[in-house]
This record gives structure tokens, sequence and C-alpha cells, in this order.
């Protein structure tokens, strides 16, 4: 069951996912399916690894609680699964961080040509892996904090944050987003991340992408980053001072 208001910013006060250790149905309803899609996306983009990731089968949203079930299955299984939105019971929960730097400015990536977003420009952010629950449970901070030290080299763990989350759900899933308060302007962040980039072997964003407004998000961007930076950028928001 997938009970989440659509193509509104929703505010979240709790969320419990919870990790179950058994295959997810679509994975086991599409074993030859992935199979065959894997052979395809592997021989197009040879880099690509097919480790685990966890996919949604339950989500619900109730007076700002979030509630679900999730799987682990293969990336392959979530590439063939990104493919058949429409006709799937699964559902995928990115978990976002928008760095806000002391000029005012957000912070996103753009995706490495070996990735499988390659090109693609958003607020750094990876699927949930099994190192991110604790006690069964996802811990979303932990996973925000994760990625974005993994793809820009900023410790978020120093930084203010706002207290709570907000969520934003969309046919291809749900985005939780939460908004970090940086100690650098939008160029100091830049050469930061710059600099760890250059020293990354394979880096998985090829450079970082400075926004103002919604006039400068790329047509690259997946369809969730306009209405988040609208959002971030208008009196709906709140005050960004609020941590």
């Amino acid at each position: 069951m997938f009970d989440v208001p659509r193509d509104r910013i929703l505010p979240v006060h709790e969320i419990s996912v919870r990790l179950r250790e058994d295959r997810h149905p679509y994975e086991l309803a599409n074993l030859d399916a992935v199979e065959a899609n894997w052979k395809q996306e592997s021989a197009r983009q040879p880099k690509l690894f097919d480790g685990e990731m966890i996919l949604l089968s339950q989500l619900t949203y109730r007076d700002g609680h979030i509630e679900g079930l999730c799987h682990p299955i293969r990336f392959a299984t979530f590439l063939h699964w990104r493919k058949n939105l429409a006709a799937s019971d699964g559902f995928h929960v990115f978990a976002n961080a928008m760095p806000v730097t002391t000029d005012g400015a957000l912070i996103a990536i753009r995706m490495a040509p070996h990735t499988a977003n390659a090109g693609r420009v958003y607020f750094a952010a990876g699927s949930f892996e099994r190192q991110d629950f604790r006690q069964g449970i996802a811990d979303v901070d932990y996973n925000i904090c994760r990625e974005v030290a993994e793809e820009t080299g900023i410790d978020l763990k120093t930084v203010a944050r706002e207290d709570s989350y907000h969520a934003y759900c969309t046919a291809s899933g749900l985005t939780l987003i939460r908004r970090y308060y940086l100690q650098e302007d939008a160029e100091a962040s830049l050469a930061s991340i710059r600099a760890h980039i250059a020293a990354e072997e394979e880096p998985e964003a090829d450079r970082a992408v400075v926004i103002r407004g919604e006039a400068d998000v790329p047509q690259s961007a997946p369809a969730h980053m306009k209405p988040l930076v609208r959002w971030h950028f208008s009196a709906d928001a709140g005050a960004q001072s609020e941590v």
C-alpha cells in the first residue's frame, strides 16, 4: 500500500521505515526480466555495479508521520523497476540534504558519466543501504550525511540543520528533504567540492552546481528539483534561520 499525497511539500516529524529480510515482491515476480535488462544496461555502461539497495513495498503518510516497509534488492532490479513504474508494486525513497550557503545559495551536483544517472543535476543523495538502518529502522540523517560526504566531501554532521524533515512525493517516489546550513559561501563551497572530486579516483559527481532560484535548475534535473527549489526560495518554506 502506498498512501502519500502527491505533488505537495509535506511536513514530516517522524519517520519509521522498517527493513525486512525477505525478497521484494517485484524482484521475485521479474527475475528473468531483471536479468535480461541488466545485461543491456551493463553492456551500455560497464562500470555499473550490481550491489544491494533498498526498495519499499509499503509507505503511508499520516499527520506528519511516515511509516513503511522495505526490502533489500539488486541494483539490477532497481534499474528494471524504474522503467516500469506504472505497473509496479514498489516505491523508492531518496533522502536529500539541501545545503544552504552563508550567502543564501543551494548546492547541487551533476552526476558523472559512468553513473546510472549520468549528467543529471540534483542535491547529493543516494539510495538507502543496509548500513543506513539501526535496529531495523532507517536512520535518515545518517544516510544523508554519508552520501553527501561521499559525493562532495562536506561533513554535514558539524553544521546546523532544521529540526525536522519535509517530503515531496511524485509517481516515481518520495523525496525526503532537510536543510543544512553550511559555514561557507557558495564560492568557497564550490572550491571545496572541486578539490574533493579531483582527489577521487572515480568520483560519483563531476561538478557542483550553485542554485540561487528556480531558473538555475537545469533541464537535466529530475522532476522533483524545481518544486523543491521553488519551495525553498518562497515564503511558504518559513524562516530559513530556524534550526
